[in-house]
């Protein structure tokens, strides 16, 4: 809807107001996204669809001289009678222009026909397609072909909806994660899923006091566990088992593990 809209305005809106509406939609795109869930690739993923979006105007704006030329236009047979080149400006690509006329001597309407190269030369007889209403460019049949340019305003037309598409999915997914994270006993479900470990809490506990009785300690004196792989054990739980095989939970300095020794700094209270 945003590129149809874009493509109505291109020639009715100044380039500073194409600008400004390019930036609004990108920072509503970014909104958006965020509203749907995906936060962390909001911005990338809304710039992506705004270059996309640029891309796909541009180049529907190519075409739709085409499409309107193809569907006023009217086939006549003209002479070329003047030719001019643009003249050189650095590596700028110079356009030759044709001034055409009719059998009957007649100016053809409209600008100059314009091509990237010099295809045709003073005295040549074409079959062009006019423009009634003098608005557009004269074009030759192949000229005024536009399903080239209409395949290449598709594409990123289709990118851009996928970028959305596959953003809406992705935020949808991860408020899920993250709703299933907040309930209690998500996590739980959530490393359970990850892993594939079904295992039930009585079976993590008699792991956890396994490990306990045979893991070395560090040189610190502690031996480390990762609270991951037990997470229907809590920490407090964690620590009671610890005491019945005489070791103490660590409080302070985990850093994301669960530290265990016969003498802490300051210890875990346990149920």
């Amino acid at each position: 809807m945003v590129i149809a809209a874009m493509s109505l305005l291109v020639d009715g809106a100044g380039p500073f107001a194409e600008i400004a509406l390019w930036i609004l939609h990108g920072l509503l795109l970014v909104a958006l996204i965020r509203r749907l869930g995906a936060r962390e690739s909001s911005t990338y993923a809304a710039l992506f669809v705004v270059i996309t979006s640029v891309m796909s105007v541009y180049v529907f704006d190519l075409a739709r001289d085409d499409l309107t030329l193809q569907h006023r236009g009217e086939g006549v047979t003209a002479t070329v009678v003047k030719e001019r080149i643009d003249p050189a400006q650095g590596r700028r690509a110079r356009h030759s222009h044709y001034e055409l006329r009719r059998e009957d001597g007649s100016r053809v309407p409209g600008p100059e026909m314009m091509t990237t190269s010099d295809l045709y030369d003073v005295g040549q007889v074409l079959t062009v397609i006019e423009d009634p209403e003098g608005a557009l460019r004269p074009r030759t049949p192949g000229q005024a072909d536009a399903t080239g340019e209409l395949f290449g305003a598709g594409a990123p037309a289709f990118a851009a909806l996928g970028a959305v598409g596959w953003m809406t999915w992705r935020g949808s997914d991860a408020a899920r994660r993250r709703d299933e994270r907040m309930r209690p006993g998500g996590m739980s479900r959530v490393y359970k899923r990850a892993t594939g470990n079904a295992s039930t809490r009585e079976e993590q506990e008699e792991r956890l006091r396994e490990v306990l009785r045979t893991q070395p300690a560090d040189r610190r004196g502690y031996i480390k566990v990762q609270p991951e792989e037990y997470p229907d054990v809590p920490q407090q739980r964690a620590a009671r088992i610890a005491w019945e095989t005489g070791l103490r939970a660590e409080a302070l300095g985990n850093r994301g593990s669960w530290r265990f020794g016969e003498k802490v700094i300051e210890e875990v209270p346990h149920d």
